[in-house]
């Protein structure tokens, strides 16, 4: 099992005797207790959700420094350049 940290910020949730031993199936078979594994799913899924975010606000300094850097001249990566030139494992 994992070692867990102290944790101060309860959360509870009422799930059905099925669903439960789902999760609980689930969690042992990655060596997880309950409350990790759920709370290992429950911030993976939450990353998700603010990933996928799509509209972005921002205020008028925000947006002329985002406008700057994004109209900035490129510079030189030489790294990248061979990276870009190099072919992929799968294509060698």
């Amino acid at each position: 099992m994992t070692q867990t940290q102290n944790r101060a910020a309860p959360i509870n949730i009422r799930a059905r005797t099925t669903q439960r031993n789902l999760i609980d199936k689930a969690a042992a078979m990655l060596n997880k207790n309950r409350s990790d594994f759920m709370l290992e799913a429950a911030c993976r899924e939450a990353e998700n959700v603010l990933l996928d975010q799509r509209l972005f606000l921002a205020d008028d300094k925000a947006w002329q420094a985002f406008e700057s850097l994004i109209n900035a001249p490129v510079k030189d990566n030489p790294a990248l350049r061979q990276l870009l030139h190099d072919k992929a494992p799968w294509e060698k």
